[in-house]
This record gives C-alpha cells, sequence and structure tokens, in this order.
C-alpha cells in the first residue's frame, strides 16, 4: 500500500493550486458577496481538462482515476469551495452523458461539456423527494419518438444558467420504485422549460439555485441514456462518486481554512507575543491538522475502492462522505474561532469558508442517511466485514 502521490498526480495537483490562485482567489470574495456564476473561470478550467476529469476520452475527457480527480477539487476548493462544488456537479454529469449518451447525443453535447464552453447541471431532487430519491414523480413518457416530460426538480445547482441537464424521471408507473426511474439528456432551454427564483442561500452563493419545471417538454427518444429503467442506477452510480467530490470539497476548504490559521497564529500578537506561542492554541492547531488528515485519506481511500469497482465501495464512499464533511466543517469552524472577531468579517475569507461548507452535510445524501447506508451495510449479513 502506497500512500505517496506519483509524479503524474503532483503535477495536477500543482496545476490546479495555480490555477486556483490564479483565477480564482482574486475574485471568490466578489462571487460570493454578489452572487456571480462565474461561467468565464469555469471555461478557463476547462482548458486545463478540470471539467472533464473522469469523462470517457471518446468525448474530449480525461478519463483519470477519480482518486487523480481529488486531488484537482482538493486543491481548488481550498480557495472556492463553492465554485469548485459546481465543476464537480458538471463533472459528474459529463461524465454521465459521456458514458451512457448515444452517439449523436455525445456528439452534440460531449466535447463542449468537457471543454467547459458549455455546462451541465444534475436533476435528480424534487419537492417532494430529497433523500428518498426513488420516489421522484417527475414523468418522461415515450410518444412516438419523443418523450414528453412533465414534472418539477428542486434545489438543482446552476439552473438558468447551464445548456443542458441530466434528468432523472419516472418512465415506470408509480408503483414500479426505482426500477421505474430513467435517466435523459434535456437541452436546457427548450419549449416548456421554466426556473424559479434564484433562491438565497447561506452559502455556495458563485452558483444559481433554483426549481426547473417541465411542462410538456419533448426531447428525442434518442436523449435517454442507458436504457429505461436504468436511471436509477445510474443515479447511484453518480451519487458514489459525487459523495467522494464534496467530502474532497470540505477536505479543500479545510486545508484552506488550516493555512489561514497557521498564517493568522504566526503574525498575531496577544499579551506580548505570537498566538504561535500559546500551548492551548498549539493543541488545537495539532487537533485540526490531525482530523483533516484523517479526512483526506478516508476520501482517497474511498475513491481507490470506486476506482477498483470493490463491492464495498458505496459504503466507503458513504463513510468518507459522513467523517470527511462533519470533519472538514469542524476544521473550518475552529480556524474562524482562532481568528477571533476577525474571522467573523468579510475582509477574511474565514466566514465564505464556513459558509460554503455548511451545506455539504446535507447534499449528496445527509450525513444521517450515510449513517443509514453503512449501518445498513454492516448488518447485512451477506456483506463482508467493511472495517477490515
Amino acid at each position: 500500500m502506497d500512500f505517496e502521490l506519483s509524479e503524474d498526480q503532483r503535477a495536477f495537483a500543482d496545476t490546479a493550486r495555480q490555477f486556483a490562485q490564479a483565477e480564482l482567489a482574486p475574485h471568490a470574495a466578489e462571487w460570493d458577496a454578489q452572487g456571480i456564476f462565474p461561467v468565464d473561470a469555469i471555461a478557463k478550467a476547462g482548458e486545463l481538462g478540470f471539467c472533464g476529469l473522469y469523462a470517457p476520452e471518446c468525448i474530449g475527457g480525461l478519463q483519470l482515476p477519480r482518486l487523480d480527480a481529488t486531488l484537482v477539487f482538493e486543491e481548488l476548493a481550498a480557495v472556492d469551495p463553492s465554485t469548485t462544488a459546481f465543476i464537480t456537479i458538471h463533472n459528474m454529469a459529463t461524465w454521465m452523458l459521456g458514458t451512457w449518451a448515444t452517439d449523436a447525443v455525445r456528439a452534440e453535447w460531449g466535447e463542449a461539456l468537457t471543454s467547459g464552453q458549455k455546462l451541465a447541471s444534475y436533476c435528480l431532487t424534487e419537492p417532494g423527494s430529497g433523500s428518498d430519491a426513488a420516489s421522484i414523480k417527475t414523468r418522461a413518457e415515450l410518444v412516438g419518438n419523443e418523450y414528453v416530460i412533465n414534472g418539477s426538480k428542486a434545489f438543482i445547482s446552476g439552473a438558468g444558467s447551464t445548456d443542458v441537464l441530466v434528468l432523472m424521471a419516472r418512465t415506470g408507473d408509480a408503483s414500479s420504485g426505482a426500477s421505474g426511474i430513467s435517466a435523459f439528456a434535456v437541452p436546457a432551454h427548450i419549449p416548456g422549460i421554466t426556473y424559479g427564483k434564484k433562491e438565497e442561500k447561506m452559502g455556495w452563493n458563485s452558483q444559481p439555485t433554483r426549481v426547473i419545471n417541465f411542462d410538456n417538454v419533448r426531447i428525442p427518444a434518442n436523449h435517454l441514456l442507458g436504457r429505461e429503467g436504468e436511471g436509477f442506477k445510474i443515479a447511484m452510480k453518480g451519487l458514489d462518486g459525487g459523495r467522494i467530490n464534496i467530502a474532497t470539497c470540505s477536505v479543500g476548504a479545510a486545508q484552506g481554512a488550516l493555512t489561514h490559521a497557521q498564517r493568522y497564529m504566526q503574525e498575531r500578537k496577544q499579551f506580548g507575543k505570537p498566538l504561535a506561542a500559546f500551548q492551548a492554541l498549539q493543541f488545537k492547531l495539532a487537533d485540526m491538522a490531525t482530523e483533516l488528515v484523517a479526512a483526506r485519506h478516508m476520501v482517497r481511500l474511498a475513491a481507490s475502492k470506486l476506482d477498483a469497482g470493490a463491492p464495498d465501495a458505496s459504503t466507503y464512499c458513504a463513510m468518507a462522505k459522513r467523517f470527511a464533511t462533519d470533519a472538514g466543517f469542524g476544521v473550518v469552524n475552529d480556524a474562524l474561532q482562532l481568528h477571533g472577531g476577525y474571522g467573523y468579517i468579510r475582509e477574511y475569507p474565514l466566514e465564505r469558508l464556513l459558509r460554503d461548507a455548511r451545506v455539504h452535510q446535507i447534499l449528496e445524501g445527509t450525513n444521517e442517511i450515510m449513517r443509514v447506508i453503512i449501518g445498513r451495510r454492516m448488518l447485512d449479513g451477506d456483506a463482508p466485514d467493511v472495517i477490515r
């Protein structure tokens, strides 16, 4: 078992760090304060391959392992978790399209998405179905050579400002449950699609979040991803990677906050000496670093299992998401505390990192649902032992 990164992996991380400092750091506070969706910066990320990190090569993606993708996302999130989180969502939707779309749909959208010239939203959650994803009600009826879509989606990142929607909709009857759900690639601005107001949020302000309504929206039948009834399976495969992605964003936010805290403790003086001289604060910094490293390696372990197709990969993805988002938020909160009153004002990035990191404990399955997944796996008599 080798915990050291390869030269190529270090190169990816270094490139991402340089990009984050050059393109995200100077503007992240402004994007947050003014609610600006930085499509130009995301397009620049696409020029480096960051919009198609694990998408198939057939659509211009890099087809990297999920482990390698975490290295990029962590560096970006250390500066701007909100914009990075959208880039991870775009990567997931792009990977789904590249993996399951027809050749015609890949040709139309694939390279535009991996290059960052076009952007994608992922549409699973509905007003009445959050954690219970199998209960979605949005319907897609096959009429001739078209699907007709009716329903609504909620909490959709990028909604109204993206170009294609990877949509989960019910093609079977209500009693069919998960097996009646299918996936589709839907152009985002065709007749029948309307967008709700831009939600006012605690964080993640550099990406718009809206409800999407579908009223007799017609798409060609070849916009189906995979086969009818495979949508829930596709969604769950996406969520395993999505949980790693959002956990990585928490690790990145924690690393950014810890770096600021280290610097501040060296510079700030109280009672005639720097904060770094106080043992109680040294201990706090040590605990923060320990939690961060534990979270980082749990995420990388889960990513490695997903890359290897391990039978317990989903469980490890859930564990990584639960632990890293809780621990990451704790590290950011402690870093803000170390800054005292300065951590609470917007001149410093701590309060923005805190607000952005908080939602990670909710999305891609709440951390309570992660515990359900882990607990059920551990009590399944036919499952291998997940803690050895």
